[in-house]
């Protein structure tokens, strides 16, 4: 699996392809028309039939999601994210809202709620913001500002700082080159290698992280790999261990998942999800975004999952949520990754 993804010149895309295509009107169908008409049933008289909610919107995948978030208005005349917002609340109505809006729409809600409050949330943070496509990274960047008026990299700016900040900077430049066999050559890979130790471990005295952050954020999955491979060679370590050694705290979390996502996404992502339910109690916020960002990857996900910790992501879910936001949940696992597959 990860070595046919090395094989790819850029990284993932992880907004559906029609997302890019930035149609408004795209062909629905009736299919479409009747989960809109379900969910507007099921909010109908006095309270909502969560039941019926859970099976109508967590029956969808992210391009459904965009077309429901569309024919919605136009079916019932008002947005569904007010209907959701007025109906359910919790962490079952947080997943509801992003599942409202679509996939470009969605995590751009999610930056704002990591960023809600003192500190920001910043595990959110960096996983929706590093290890992007250019593409991705650039509609996203385009969408938060028409929905909030404000400009993401300034939200970030004022939100972060240290390490962390320099790597996500590097990555909101949606820089990620395209490989080119005459120019990412073994020759260059070496030199980049040498390069990233003498501003880390090489360096006397601190670390110049800009530099390091810069040949992680704008080589493409191919590369990276063979970057990674002369590092070894030659330093007895790979790119994630020297990063454990150079960095600390959320800025290594960061890093790592930056190089994890150009050549081992799905990994990646399965330990963030396990992150999410990691010590004392669960992060919900964290744990809803990866279900729902990465629901079409998570095939490849549950899988990876089961090789690093010998469980499922849906018992994960079983074992760390409860009633309806449990129940929703594994409702959108199963859509696309169903266990008795």
């Amino acid at each position: 699996m990860t070595s046919s993804y090395l094989d790819e010149p850029l990284s993932i895309n992880i907004f559906p392809d029609l997302m890019h295509e930035e149609d408004l009107t795209p062909d629905c169908g009736v299919e479409i028309d009747s989960i809109c008409d379900e969910i507007h049933s099921a909010v109908k008289g006095w309270g909502s039939d969560k039941a019926r909610l859970i099976a109508a919107l967590g029956s969808t995948t992210p391009e459904d999601r965009l077309k429901v978030a569309l024919r919605y208005k136009d079916l019932h005349q008002t947005d569904l994210k007010s209907v959701m917002k007025k109906e359910v609340s919790g962490d079952f109505g947080t997943a509801m809202k992003y599942l409202s809006l679509s996939p470009v729409e969605a995590e751009c809600a999610m930056i704002k709620d990591a960023c809600k409050g003192l500190g920001s949330h910043q595990l959110v943070l960096y996983s929706i913001l590093c290890g992007r496509s250019n593409k991705d990274m650039q509609l996203l960047k385009k969408v938060y500002y028409k929905m909030y008026t404000k400009d993401l990299t300034s939200v970030l700016r004022s939100e972060l700082g240290g390490d962390l900040w320099k790597l996500i900077s590097a990555c909101l430049q949606a820089a990620e080159e395209p490989f080119d066999p005459d120019f990412h050559t073994m020759e260059k890979a070496r030199e980049d290698a040498d390069e990233i130790w003498k501003k880390g471990q090489g360096r006397f005295f601190g670390t110049d992280e800009t530099k390091i952050f810069k040949v992680i954020v704008l080589s493409p999955p191919k590369y990276l790999k063979m970057v990674n491979d002369a590092y070894a060679d030659k330093y007895g370590y790979t790119l994630i261990k020297a990063m454990e050694k150079e960095l600390g705290g959320n800025a290594e979390k960061a890093a790592i998942f930056t190089i994890k996502m150009r050549f081992k996404p799905y990994e990646a992502i399965a330990e963030t999800i396990k992150l999410a339910c990691a010590g004392m109690g669960t992060d919900e916020l964290l744990l809803t975004c990866c279900i729902i960002r990465y629901q079409d990857l998570m095939a490849h996900v549950n899988f990876a999952h089961e090789e690093l910790f010998g469980k499922s992501v849906h018992d994960r879910i079983r074992s760390e949520c409860g009633g309806n936001y449990k129940q929703l949940l594994l409702a959108l696992m199963h859509k696309v990754c169903p266990e008795d597959a």
